[in-house]
């Protein structure tokens, strides 16, 4: 296992450590140690190497991951995972605004809560949540998976496109576009391979569905003259 000391070692050189492998892995094993909060950790990884961050990452840590598996041990800060497009990011704490914006593909695990906008302009990723989630969350989701075990905030799902959302507590308030709809069998069988990926012990049946009612984005005849 190869480790990098960030209290001596600058965040560039962490990255471009990493980046060097591509194509021809030397190191699987990455251990970073005294993160302290800093900004923009194993961004842009295209391998499928895994990185432990021993302590709390600050803004877009994992962002833009490809194949690599990232254990945050602690929280994160903004965007973290932004833009992922496949891998795993698994976050130990807790995650601030915009957790996951945009991924494509791959999973984000928060085993604590999320703060705003998690999720928002989701393109296909799968997020679970351990505990809640922030106001305007999934806002503009297009397609992908958000789980929470906990409550969420207000506005969840506004403008939502195709983004399946499940949450087991309380929601505060709806956004625009955003409503509950039945829990079917394929969507209990989906839930409960999401939550055993993430390692989360529960219950599917306790949980609801909410999605898209397909209003704000079908041209329907009758308004034309509106649009």
């Amino acid at each position: 296992m190869k480790t990098i000391d960030l209290s001596s070692t600058p965040v560039r050189e962490l990255n471009q450590a990493l980046h060097v492998q591509a194509g021809a892995v030397t190191e699987r094993e990455w251990l970073v140690t005294h993160p302290d909060g800093k900004h923009n950790l194993a961004v842009g990884l295209n391998e499928a190497v895994s990185v432990d961050i021993q302590g709390h990452s600050g803004y877009y840590c994992a962002g833009m991951n490809q194949k690599a598996t990232i254990t945050i041990h602690g929280n994160a800060g903004v965007g973290v995972a932004e833009n992922m497009m496949s891998g795993l990011v698994h976050v130990k704490g807790s995650a601030s605004q915009s957790a996951g914006a945009t991924a494509h593909g791959g999973l984000l695990i928060i085993d604590g809560d999320a703060g705003a906008r998690c999720g928002i302009s989701l393109k296909g990723a799968d997020i679970v949540v351990g505990g809640s989630v922030g106001h305007m969350s999934c806002f503009m989701g297009q397609a992908g998976r958000l789980v929470v075990c906990g409550d969420a905030g207000d506005a969840l799902g506004d403008s939502l496109y195709e983004t399946r959302i499940y949450v087991k507590g309380s929601v505060k308030s709806l956004g625009s576009d955003c409503i509950e709809k039945a829990m079917r069998a394929e969507h209990l069988e989906e839930l409960t391979e999401l939550l055993n990926r993430a390692g989360f012990d529960e219950d599917p049946a306790s949980f609801k569905r909410y999605g898209s009612a397909r209003q704000l984005y079908s041209f329907k005849v009758d308004n034309a003259a509106a649009y």
